[in-house]
């Protein structure tokens, strides 16, 4: 009996959570009912909230889980590596491509205004302690830099997900990673 409770939660959980990403990819969160989520998973307003308090709440949770996933993904990648932030790259960005439209959704301008953050603050961690590890640069240059390569790195992904993807991950990975690495140099 336990397991079939745990298999309806995880249904319900995943119905939920759906069905906000349906309705993000229409509209902004702040203007999404519980009542619209619930219409669209069909389901009960008090099933809802036995999972989740709102809204902002049910995107919390498809947030940390989005986080948690990408972690997993990011822990196999050895950081003793020359090529660290090729690897990592191209992990990040299969994990982008096999969960498109969540993604998709919650980065583009009417999604979640938190997530690119949380993005962001994630691969900081790993870059720092990967391809950037023996870095000697302060903090707060450190921090700049971080910032300065990922938020170019996030519009080129955003950019290749409006251009349905075309090019593989790896291909992505190296254009970004050269990029990064070559600057301008790279045109020459």
């Amino acid at each position: 009996m336990s397991k079939k409770l745990d298999h309806r939660k995880r249904y319900t959980r995943k119905v939920l959570k759906d069905s906000l990403i349906t309705l993000m990819a229409e509209k902004k969160i702040a203007a999404i009912t519980v009542k619209e989520i619930c219409a669209l998973a069909k389901v009960n307003r008090s099933t809802f909230y036995a999972h989740f308090k709102d809204p902002f709440d049910l995107l919390d949770h498809i947030e940390e889980e989005i986080s948690e996933d990408m972690q997993r993904y990011l822990e196999n990648i050895p950081l003793n590596s020359d090529e660290v932030a090729q690897e990592m790259t191209e992990q990040i960005l299969h994990y982008l491509k096999e969960h498109r439209m969540i993604i998709e959704t919650l980065l583009n301008h009417e999604g979640a205004p938190t997530f690119e953050k949380k993005l962001m603050t994630l691969t900081r961690q790993y870059m720092v302690k990967g391809a950037l590890r023996d870095a000697e640069v302060d903090d707060t240059e450190l921090r700049y830099l971080t910032t300065f390569v990922l938020s170019g790195a996030i519009h080129v992904i955003k950019d290749w997900i409006e251009q349905d993807m075309v090019q593989s991950p790896a291909e992505i990975a190296r254009m970004i990673n050269s990029f990064v690495t070559s600057g301008f140099s790279y045109l020459r």
